[in-house]
C-alpha cells in the first residue's frame, strides 16, 4: 500500500486506513469549555468564529450580531427553533451564502469576502453534512464513499482499502453494492458520514443528522457521531434540535432566538438555565425527539 507521505505538498492526504478507528488529526486534545465569544480568531485553540454577524433576508433579520467561537477539536452544538437560522449559519460557515455584516474567521483566516474559489480551497478542510445526505443518486454506496479518494493520486487497491474502513466505522459495509435510493434516510446519513471523513477534513458540520428517523436510529447516528468525536477530534459543528443528541455531544452550545445566540460552555449551563423559553424548548423536544425539519 502507498505512503500517504509520499503526497505532493498541500494536496489532500488522507488517514492511513489501519489506524483509522484511532488516529485523530495533530491538534491538541480539547481543553476545559468555557464561553467562546470571548475569544479571539487569532488563537490557534479557535478553529471557528463568527464576530458580529448579520444576515436578513427581504424584510426578514434572521441572524442579529451573532457572535461565537469553536476551539479546536470541540463540538459546538447550535439548537434552536425551525426557521431561526441554524442551517443559514453552516452555509455562511461553507460560503454557500454571505452575510449582510460582521466578519467569519475558519482556522484564524478571515473569509468573509472570500470568492467561490477561495472558498473551494477552505472546503478541502471543512465539509458537511447535509440533511438529504447530497448522495450520488446513480452511484452505489461504495462509489459515493470512494469519490472524494478518486480526486487524489491514491491508486484503486488502496481507495479501495480506505472505503471498507470507512464503511466499517460507520456500520455500512453491508450496503456498499446497494444504491442510495434502497437505503433507509438513517443509512443514507451514515454513508454521507463516511464519505465526508474520506476527505479527511479538518471540522465536520453537522446539519440535523436526527430529523426524520426514528428514536432508536437518531440514536444510533448520535453514537456514532461520538465515536467519531472521541476517536478522531476533529472540530465539529452540529446543528439540531434534538436535545438527546445535544447532550451527548457538545462542549458548547450556541441557542439561536429571535435572531439572537446565547452561548453556553457546558450542557450543564444550558440545562440549569432558568430561561423559561429554554426550559419548555427543552422539556418539549425531550418528548418529541427526532421530529422536526429546520427550515
Amino acid at each position: 500500500m502507498s505512503d500517504p507521505n509520499t503526497q505532493p505538498p498541500n494536496q489532500w492526504v488522507p488517514l492511513p486506513p489501519d489506524d483509522l478507528p484511532i488516529a485523530p488529526l495533530d491538534a491538541p486534545a480539547a481543553p476545559g469549555s468555557s464561553s467562546g465569544a470571548t475569544q479571539n480568531a487569532s488563537s490557534n485553540e479557535t478553529f471557528f468564529e463568527f464576530r458580529d454577524i448579520n444576515k436578513g433576508f427581504d424584510d426578514r433579520m434572521v441572524l442579529h450580531d451573532v457572535s461565537f467561537v469553536v476551539k479546536r477539536g470541540q463540538t459546538c452544538v447550535i439548537m434552536g427553533r425551525s426557521g431561526v437560522g441554524k442551517s443559514v449559519t453552516l452555509k455562511i460557515l461553507m460560503g454557500f451564502l454571505k452575510p449582510d455584516s460582521g466578519q467569519v474567521f475558519i482556522d484564524g483566516e478571515d473569509v468573509t469576502n472570500y470568492s467561490e474559489a477561495q472558498f473551494e480551497k477552505v472546503r478541502l478542510k471543512v465539509t458537511m453534512v447535509f440533511q438529504s445526505g447530497a448522495l450520488f443518486d446513480s452511484l452505489t454506496v461504495r462509489e459515493n464513499i470512494a469519490f472524494p479518494l478518486e480526486q487524489s493520486n491514491m491508486n484503486p487497491d488502496d481507495i479501495d482499502a480506505y472505503v471498507e474502513k470507512y464503511a466499517r466505522t460507520l456500520e455500512v459495509d453491508h450496503v456498499l453494492d446497494k444504491l442510495p435510493g434502497e437505503l433507509s434516510t438513517g443509512l443514507r446519513r451514515a454513508v454521507a458520514i463516511a464519505r465526508a471523513l474520506a476527505q479527511n477534513p479538518e471540522a465536520i458540520l453537522y446539519d440535523e443528522p436526527t430529523t426524520m428517523v426514528d428514536p432508536i436510529m437518531a440514536d444510533h447516528t448520535g453514537n456514532l457521531i461520538l465515536r467519531l468525536k472521541e476517536s478522531f477530534r476533529r472540530t465539529s459543528i452540529v446543528v439540531t434540535h434534538d436535545t438527546h443528541l445535544a447532550k451527548k455531544l457538545a462542549d458548547t452550545i450556541v441557542f439561536l432566538q429571535e435572531g439572537k445566540a446565547t452561548v453556553f460552555d457546558s450542557w450543564g449551563a444550558f440545562e440549569n438555565s432558568k430561561d423559561p423559553f429554554l426550559h419548555n424548548f427543552r422539556m418539549q423536544d425531550e418528548l418529541i425527539p427526532a421530529l422536526d425539519v429546520t427550515l
